[in-house]
């Protein structure tokens, strides 16, 4: 028998860490479970952070930002190969993990090394090369994350037909490419292959990308990937994937269509990993994909376990898991002192251009009947666009017509995540259009689009009152 702790937590992606962190604070004994040899989860080892270092290597060595400036042929290096991505994206980890752990460890946060299933509500085993241990607590928390979805007519096989989690593992840069699933991973990796001069095809079965983003600025995402010589194939459903002897790869649509590519990237959907936790024994169910159910306060149907993070569904994003695991914790020992409003939750989406938004689009207003009136600025407007080579970029304000209240905010642009905050914060503080009219911005700065988009706005409505 191990240990008695006051929470354990398992899984130490973004969700897990914060809660620990959040709950040894709270001066809690806690102990952090994880299976893999470095702790990071899928974040830091193979999903956000190697993504996201991934797309700034492609942006750097391929002189994406600068083409319109210094001409299409433009490059910082000539011969790009997948060493040279992976290389970064190491270097990037190793630094997270060693400031992951460091923190742990700062916070006295106890390490467990295995996989973790439940004996019952208040024991967990968990089991290692050195056999299995079972520790006693109070309460325990689940932030176990998620793995890419497979399916049996894909036959995933690590080199030519791989999932998100094997993009690095590529020996070589194809020169064709198949992308089956027009989500968030799969749009944004079909954007940094594009920018490599690969030639995709993206396989999505619904009608349009990224759904749940304003549709003006999917627009605006489409025709730069159509633009890169992306083909879409759009209400198109895989029938079968199949290797072909030259090494090449066939999908099969339903439509009777052949698409070929030397390689395939299978990314629909994501599954939650919750096959070795053992949720029967504490009477917790998870949905066929994975997820687990939970109320307002993180609580699974079991009352001294919380689950958070990417396990629980959307939205599925770092932030917000990381904001989940603090609440979760705290209301393990009845700390109802953090409230969070979904609401202001920003949306950052690493395409190429990146897109970055907060609020209600303006599908989801018309639906409701909300009065609103739109302000635009274009990034080639602004000074600061034109010296960063970014001409396409633009920002979308809408706010209500009578109260002036910002409904939401759409960014699509280099920068979109980070300039997305000025218009959170004037949204949370309850600020309205006239903010960005009477405030004074630096020069030259894409900040300046708010004051831009907030004339154009009130613009409109002055011609009607």
């Amino acid at each position: 028998m191990g240990s008695v702790y006051d929470l354990i937590v398992i899984g130490s992606g973004p969700a897990g860490q914060r809660a620990a962190i959040y709950a040894a604070k709270l001066g809690k004994k806690v102990a952090l479970v994880e299976m893999r040899e470095v702790v990071g989860g899928v974040s830091i080892n193979t999903g956000t952070i190697p993504s996201k270092t991934m797309r700034e290597a492609v942006l750097h060595l391929s002189g994406y930002n600068y083409k319109s400036i210094y001409g299409m042929n433009y490059r910082v290096k000539e011969r790009i190969t997948m060493a040279d991505l992976a290389f970064r994206v190491q270097h990037v980890i190793k630094t997270e993990i060693d400031v992951t752990e460091a923190q742990l460890s700062r916070n006295n946060v106890e390490m467990l090394s295995g996989v973790a299933s439940f004996v019952d509500p208040t024991h967990v085993q968990v089991t290692n090369s050195r056999g299995p241990t079972v520790y006693e607590t109070k309460s325990t928390l689940i932030g176990t994350g998620t793995k890419p979805a497979s399916s049996v007519l894909v036959p995933i096989n690590g080199n030519t037909i791989i999932n998100s989690d094997q993009v690095l593992e590529l020996t070589n840069l194809p020169k064709t490419m198949i992308v089956v699933g027009g989500g968030v991973i799969g749009v944004e990796y079909t954007c940094m292959f594009a920018a490599l001069g690969v030639r995709v095809t993206l396989i999505e079965r619904r009608p349009r990308l990224l759904e749940f983003a304003d549709q003006e600025i999917v627009e605006a995402l489409s025709y730069h990937l159509r633009d890169a010589r992306v083909t879409m194939r759009l209400n198109e459903e895989v029938e079968s994937v199949e290797e072909m002897p030259d090494g090449g790869v066939v999908a099969n649509l339903e439509s009777k269509k052949k698409v070929q590519g030397d390689a395939l990237l299978y990314a629909v959907g994501r599954q939650g990993n919750v096959d070795e936790l053992n949720l029967a024994a504490v009477g917790v169910e998870a949905d066929k994909r994975g997820r687990i159910p939970v109320d307002k306060d993180f609580r699974t149907k079991c009352q001294n376990i919380f689950a958070v993070g990417d396990v629980i569904g959307f939205p599925s994003l770092a932030s917000v898991s990381m904001e989940q695991g603090r609440i979760g914790a705290a209301r393990a020992f009845g700390d109802e002192s953090i409230v969070s409003n979904p609401s202001f939750y920003p949306y950052g989406i690493y395409t190429i251009p990146e897109i970055s938004f907060i609020g209600k689009t303006e599908e989801q207003l018309t639906e409701e009947d909300v009065p609103y009136e739109v302000g635009v600025a274009y990034y080639r407007e602004i000074a600061r666009g034109q010296i960063r080579g970014d001409t396409t970029g633009r920002l979308k304000l809408i706010f209500h017509r009578e109260s002036h209240s910002i409904l939401g905010v759409h960014i699509i642009g280099e920068g979109a995540s980070e300039l997305l905050h000025i218009g959170q914060a004037v949204m949370a503080l309850g600020g309205t259009i006239e903010y960005f009219v009477d405030t004074v911005f630096n020069y030259p700065t894409l900040a300046e689009c708010y004051k831009v988009a907030a004339f154009n706005g009130l613009n409109r409505v002055s011609k009607f009152d």
